[in-house]
């Protein structure tokens, strides 16, 4: 799903210089756990990113496993760390990435005036709050390019609900729909021989979607 075109360039003109990705988790795993090493190396492999940075909220460092504080209270650290990165790879263009709360908090991010990011790419936005609530305030409001993959058996974002959000929004949109997936991407066993796939063939055809929608946003 795309609400427009990327941009009325030629989309072969890519920068020449790769893009740096910050990498936030989510509320519930650090940095270290499996899925976060997991897909790190995967975005730095499929998008020849010169790093993927990855680290931990302070509410979650040092094994701490303390309840997650909301968003837009870990929206300056994000930003701190988003700052130091720019600095240590200058010239590189910024994709913001993040999974669950920290997708929603690097869209937060991606709305503050002190930097410019080529994209954010959302791993299982959590569109519906604790009480149900849709929050969209932040998409609503974000300018640059926003991907969304999405499980589209994930309780925290009906597919419905989002293509609404989407058709408001004033970015660039696109959602890559993992069938079959949960929060986390996971496919059950049974619908994967249904379909006659494996998990690391789903997820590839979503990150060979990822870096195709990088290359259009940084060709713009």
């Amino acid at each position: 799903m795309e609400n427009e075109e990327l941009c009325s360039g030629d989309e072969s003109e890519i920068l020449s210089s790769s893009p740096v990705v910050v990498l936030a988790h989510g509320a519930g795993a650090p940095s270290s756990s499996h899925w976060m090493i997991r897909w790190k190396d995967m975005l730095k492999k499929s998008l020849a990113a010169v790093e993927v940075v990855t680290f931990d909220y302070p509410y979650i460092a040092g094994g701490k496993r303390r309840v997650a504080p909301k968003a837009e209270k870990l929206v300056q650290f994000h930003l701190d760390i988003v700052k130091e990165t720019l600095v240590k790879f200058p010239g590189h263009p910024l994709i913001l990435a993040g999974k669950s709360m920290g997708s929603r908090v690097s869209c937060m991010v991606a709305v503050s005036e002190d930097i410019a990011v080529s994209a954010v790419i959302c791993l299982g936005y959590p569109l519906k709050g604790m009480k149900g609530a849709i929050r969209d305030e932040t998409l609503l409001e974000i300018g640059v390019p926003v991907m969304f993959v999405q499980g589209s058996k994930d309780p925290m974002c009906p597919l419905d609900k989002l293509q609404a959000v989407c058709n408001k929004m004033k970015a660039v949109t696109e959602l890559h729909v993992i069938d079959g997936g949960d929060h986390s991407f996971k496919i059950g066993k049974k619908h994967l021989e249904a379909k006659d796939l494996t998990q690391d063939q789903v997820e590839d055809v979503a990150l060979q979607a990822i870096a195709a929608f990088v290359s259009r946003s940084l060709a713009c």
